[in-house]
């Protein structure tokens, strides 16, 4: 594959952890090859950014992508993603296709296969075809806790797969909106690295419902993994997460929940930079912001590859800025959020390969 040389300059360089300061990035044959104050270099495209911030390629560790969950809600993948600066996506319930399918994908996906409860039964033989389905695709397993969509009440069922899960060396994402059980009974049967997602739901036993954020806490305690899991509004409540986030509980990573239902539609133009710019509303710091998206994304769904800017890594890159950009959910909900400053991708790169412009 050729690669052309990519000179991006004066960009505010977040390396998935810190700021580095006003940098210079080279990219030379799909990789970074140099990070610096000033580089004067031949390049076959120069970006003068301006002071935007150059990010690592973003990482949605909740998606339906189409193709690979069901065909009612998947979106297609390089458009509810290289818009927004991402470069990688965790699908959250893959049943669809193969590995030859993914690998068809020029963005980079992991996949949670579902654990069905059906009819009072836990159906793990088809969990079971469905990892071997998709080899090393595989993050983990997805369990449905809620009383709305899933048959999956019983907690005993949500023990037994983290129990199966374990025994496979794979994670466990829980969908916990509208679960028949406190959040904290949920945490305290998932193990480390597990995730929990839809953390501020508004339904049933949501976890302002006592204002002690016990969850929260033994959540930290165990190295669970606490996802905002937007889903827009869906999922979401938003008085719940101001709640939160004044009360200084922010979430671990932040992902998008999108579908072929809510992308560009829920609140604006509706992807992982919108889902950042609420918790920028909402208080949560941009270098938290930026590292929940990155770093810690790329750790949660086992990519640890991912997620940083330095000099030999891949050369997937977002460059974003902060600024004028209005959401508005205040017409879907009755606890709404509403704002005028917003995260905008200007420029995402995988592998070295410009893949959305918009400058």
């Amino acid at each position: 594959m050729g690669y052309f040389k990519i000179l991006i300059k004066n960009g505010r360089v977040f390396d998935g952890v810190d700021f580095l300061g006003k940098k210079d990035v080279l990219i030379s044959g799909g990789k970074i090859e140099k990070i610096n104050d000033l580089i004067n270099e031949n390049a076959n495209f120069v970006f003068d950014v301006n002071g935007k911030i150059v990010s690592p390629g973003l990482i949605d560790i909740h998606t339906h992508i189409y193709g690979v969950s069901n065909s009612n809600i998947g979106a297609p993948a390089e458009s509810v993603c290289f818009p927004f600066g991402v470069t990688a996506v965790c699908d959250g319930c893959a049943e669809l296709n193969d590995e030859s399918f993914l690998k068809s994908l020029k963005t980079k996906i992991g996949v949670l296969v579902p654990a069905w409860v059906k009819e009072g039964e836990l159906d793990l033989k088809t969990t079971s075809e469905l990892l071997n389905k998709y080899g090393d695709f595989v993050v983990g397993v997805k369990a449905y806790f809620d009383e709305k969509v899933a048959d999956n009440t019983n907690i005993s069922h949500l023990k037994e797969i983290c129990d199966y899960a374990q025994s496979r060396n794979i994670k466990v994402m829980v969908h916990c909106s509208n679960s028949p059980t406190g959040m904290k009974e949920i945490v305290n049967i998932l193990n480390k690295g597990d995730i929990l997602t839809h953390i501020f739901h508004g339904g049933e036993n949501n976890i302002c419902l006592f204002n002690d954020y016990d969850a929260f806490k033994l959540a930290r305690e165990k190295g669970v993994i606490l996802d905002a899991g937007f889903a827009g509004h869906v999922h979401t409540d938003f008085s719940v997460l101001e709640k939160a986030m004044a009360d200084g509980w922010f979430p671990d990573t932040i992902s998008t929940d999108i579908t072929n239902l809510s992308a560009f539609i829920r609140g604006g133009r509706y992807g992982l930079t919108l889902c950042m710019s609420l918790c920028r509303h909402f208080g949560m710091r941009e270098e938290d912001v930026l590292k929940a998206v990155t770093y810690s994304a790329a750790k949660a769904i086992g990519m640890p590859h991912l997620g940083r800017i330095r000099e030999g890594a891949v050369a997937d890159i977002a460059v974003i800025s902060y600024g004028k950009n209005p959401f508005d959910f205040s017409h879907f909900v009755k606890n709404g959020a509403k704002g005028e400053l917003g995260y905008k991708c200007h420029l995402t790169l995988s592998d070295g390969q410009v893949v959305w412009r918009d400058f």
